[in-house]
């Protein structure tokens, strides 16, 4: 019996990875303009280690991550200029007071750091929906490695099999799956995400409802 309701942030909540990737991709272009949109797409859903590691095979030219994203970081201002209300999902929040009426515990569970994570819940006005926040540099290993969802359930006092997630990423699907959650993926065919281990597929996030 579905107990819980975890949410990823980055392409569920927030339509946000075409707008990274876009940057990440003229950045890496000005380092090597062979880089094509498909040799970053691996990044969705990843750590920052993680996406750096890609992006430094992806623009091979020599440089470490760490240095590739020390200078991005530098050259980008993205993550401050980004108006995170305009790709907000608005559907999220009528979602989200759907299921704390029925009485589920709620939670994020995302990659991404953890100032960056509040403030995109605290901009768009949902952090007080949620019983837990978990975020990835909260651990060494990143989805699709499972401990992030194993560390949200028990932040939940939830068994795993008792939990449903929405992802959208290969990574972060299995990350779930391998956690023994439930998992819905929401379709997004721009990225080239494998779906096959979840447990169901939905056009839009307020979708879930039916399989809960």
């Amino acid at each position: 019996m579905t107990e819980a309701v975890i949410f990823d942030m980055d392409g569920v909540l927030i339509d946000s990875e075409p707008v990274y990737l876009d940057s990440m991709l003229r950045f890496a272009r000005k380092k090597n303009p062979a880089v094509k949109e498909e040799d970053i797409h691996a990044t969705v859903g990843r750590t920052a280690k993680d996406t750096w590691e890609i992006m430094e095979r992806a623009i091979g030219n020599g440089q470490g991550w760490s240095e590739l994203r020390k200078e991005y970081h530098q050259w980008t201002g993205v993550y401050d200029s980004t108006d995170y209300r305009a790709i907000f999902r608005p559907e999220a929040r009528e979602l989200l007071e759907e299921l704390k009426r029925r009485g589920y515990r709620l939670a994020v569970a995302s990659s991404t750091h953890r100032q960056l994570v509040l403030h995109v819940l605290f901009q768009n006005q949902i952090l007080s929906y949620f019983d837990t926040v978990v975020t990835g540099d909260m651990f060494t290993r990143s989805k699709p490695d499972p401990e992030i969802y194993h560390y949200t359930a028990g932040k939940l006092g939830v068994k795993e099999e008792n939990c449903f997630v929405l992802e959208d990423s290969t990574v972060g699907i299995r990350a779930a799956h391998d956690a023994g959650m439930e998992v819905a993926a929401l379709i997004d065919d721009r990225f080239g995400f494998d779906r096959g281990l979840a447990d169901c597929q939905v056009e839009h996030i307020q979708d879930i409802l039916q399989y809960l």
